[in-house]
């Protein structure tokens, strides 16, 4: 009776014993899964920079005897960096011309380099094109078109695709080499870019006839102007009575004149340019 309650109390000490590994098992098993599920999220960025390094590694060594350090071109090969019509090149077709080459304008085949490492090329290279700075732009860029040709009185000066003003740069391209945060401080940063003429000059002759513009070429003897309807007017200082310069930029100030809503809408629009339509 006793050997048997012994043994009835071993086996119950036995299963316990064994309850305590199963759950330590479990532990041990569960744990490690979930620090392996959360790992990704703090790996990636470290993966990415890597895969950054890499592709920077091949493209000095390889690229950039041609195309630049900073991939604008040299004497031997055009700028990769800014030039619309390669930014505009998706990911697939980027590797393709990495892979293949372009043997007609003396660019050689890269496929030896293998997979690996012509998309940490085309990384690299995307992020010399600012596109791994683009923010994600989740405004509707059909209102910042509006915004662009009526509110904002961006077409005023500007022109995309035929269409706006000759007294500022052509944006036609401009979305695409310039990142989201770029546009943006573009906008609302105007004032602060360098040089000590941001407003219009306004010439005033001798004879009282006055001209407002943009100085476009000025010399000892000479001054151009162009008005806000593109016209150029070339100005002998001497027959000048008086020259001045607006203190006020001429771009306005888009933060007092805009809200941050159709910033973002005109951000979201200019962001589309330079985009091929289909």
């Amino acid at each position: 009776m006793k050997a048997r309650n012994k043994k009835i109390l071993f086996t119950k000490g036995h299963l316990q014993f064994r309850s305590c590994w199963i759950v330590i098992v479990l532990v041990c098993v569960v744990v490690p899964c979930h620090t392996q599920m959360a790992d990704p999220k703090t790996e990636k960025p470290r993966q990415s920079n890597s895969v950054l390094a890499a592709g920077r590694r091949t493209f000095e060594s390889i690229c950039a005897s041609c195309h630049g350090l900073n991939g604008k071109g040299g004497e031997r090969a055009p700028d990769i960096a800014t030039r619309p019509e390669v930014v505009r090149l998706s990911d697939s077709e980027t590797l393709k011309v990495l892979r293949e080459g372009v043997i007609q304008k003396g660019m050689p085949p890269f496929a030896s380099l293998g997979p690996e490492k012509l998309s940490a090329v085309r990384a690299y290279l995307r992020s010399l094109q600012g596109k791994d700075k683009a923010a994600v732009v989740t405004a509707n860029a059909e209102e910042g078109k509006q915004i662009f040709a009526g509110k904002g009185g961006c077409s005023q000066c500007h022109m995309v695709r035929g269409a706006g003003g000759f007294i500022g740069p052509d944006l036609s391209d401009y979305g695409a080499i310039h990142s989201a945060d770029d546009i943006r401080g573009a906008i609302v940063s105007a004032d602060k870019r360098p040089g000590p003429r941001k407003g219009l000059a306004k010439a005033t002759t001798k004879d009282g006839q006055q001209v407002s513009g943009l100085v476009r070429n000025e010399d000892n003897f000479s001054l151009q102007l162009q008005t806000l309807d593109g016209t150029f007017h070339l100005l002998d200082k001497s027959s000048l009575s008086e020259l001045t310069f607006d203190t006020v930029p001429v771009m306005p100030d888009y933060e007092s004149k805009l809200s941050k809503s159709e910033l973002d809408q005109l951000v979201a629009y200019l962001s589309t340019t330079g985009e091929v339509k289909k």
